[in-house]
């Protein structure tokens, strides 16, 4: 009683001071950094617990198949979520520029290092040799720089370097191929060819999948954003986070990462939860959605360990 107490007394004197800081702040020039910062703090917050017991239960020994394309760097090289987290995936890495590929070969058991597409093809990859994470199957647009509030350096960072020439094929023979019959885990960051890999995946169904998105398109005659949120829609998906990415002039952000998952709402997106309820739960907990998994759980009555309705999504708090 007496914590709660003491709780109330710090939210009401936060609640008076809070209008006379933010004047402080914007007149400083800072108050937008103070709340990218906060916003920052707020989407990683259920970092700090650790379900790596309760994960290994529900998994008992198995992986989960993760299928990441734009993998330079290696498998959740950004840290997107924890790294003591990676031990329970099986990473299946795409990387079809050769000289990376190669090096990601001396690390992982599964490379892939032909392009992705929607259909067998051959595809030319613009090279940026000065940001090399940032090529793609389409061109930079240049008119499109400034609304990314893009510095001069930066800008010619994105000068095409060279071209490649390569084989794409769609992402359900690849994963035929090494004999992967499902994956859990999508990650797509190939800078606007996310849609057409997407349509190549035929009936590969992830539990999550995480998509960098331009709602301003950074590169020549990509598809809107708005076609692949579509896409995903039919398939049974529903979006339940995004993360800005970088600048921008606009009050929206103009790139960001999207987190899709499963419909539970719908019968494709229930049926393919409850068919796979202990991994959709063990990744709920890693990008620590731990609010909407509760809410789920009740919904479609999964087997949710007890000792996870003691842990708070700070997210909210």
């Amino acid at each position: 009683m007496f914590k709660k107490n003491i709780c109330r007394l710090i939210v009401s004197i936060t609640k008076i001071i809070l209008p006379l800081l933010a004047r402080v702040f914007i007149k400083l020039r800072v108050n937008k950094r103070i709340i990218n910062f906060l916003n920052n703090k707020s989407d990683t917050s259920n970092n700090r617990y650790n379900f790596s017991h309760v994960i290994s239960d529900l998994l008992q020994n198995q992986k989960l198949n993760a299928i990441d394309v734009g993998a330079q760097g290696g498998f959740n090289s950004e840290y997107f979520f924890p790294y003591k987290y990676n031990i329970f995936f099986e990473p299946i890495l795409v990387e079809p520029i050769k000289a990376e590929a190669e090096k990601l070969k001396k690390k992982y058991k599964y490379v892939i290092d032909s392009g992705l597409w929607s259909s067998q093809v051959k595809k030319e990859i613009f090279i940026l040799g000065n940001r090399l994470g940032s090529s793609s199957m389409y061109k930079p647009d240049e008119s499109s720089f400034k609304i990314y509030n893009l510095g001069q350096k930066n800008i010619e960072s994105f000068k095409i370097t060279n071209t490649l020439e390569v084989n794409c094929i769609t992402m359900n023979d690849a994963l035929k191929k090494i004999n992967i019959k499902k994956i859990q885990y999508l990650k797509l960051d190939t800078q606007g060819s996310e849609l057409e890999i997407l349509k190549g995946m035929d009936d590969f169904r992830p539990l999550l999948i995480r998509i960098e998105v331009q709602i301003f398109a950074m590169y020549k005659n990509i598809p809107s954003w708005t076609k692949l949120v579509n896409f995903l829609d039919e398939l049974g998906y529903m979006v339940c986070e995004w993360r800005k990415i970088g600048s921008h002039l606009t009050r929206t952000a103009a790139e960001m990462d999207m987190i899709f998952i499963p419909n539970y709402r719908s019968e494709k997106g229930k049926t393919l939860i409850k068919e796979n309820e202990n991994k959709f739960i063990s990744l709920m907990l890693i990008f620590g959605q731990l609010k909407l998994l509760k809410h789920i759980s009740k919904e479609l009555n999964l087997n949710l360990a007890k000792k996870i309705n003691d842990f708070d999504d700070r997210y909210f708090f």
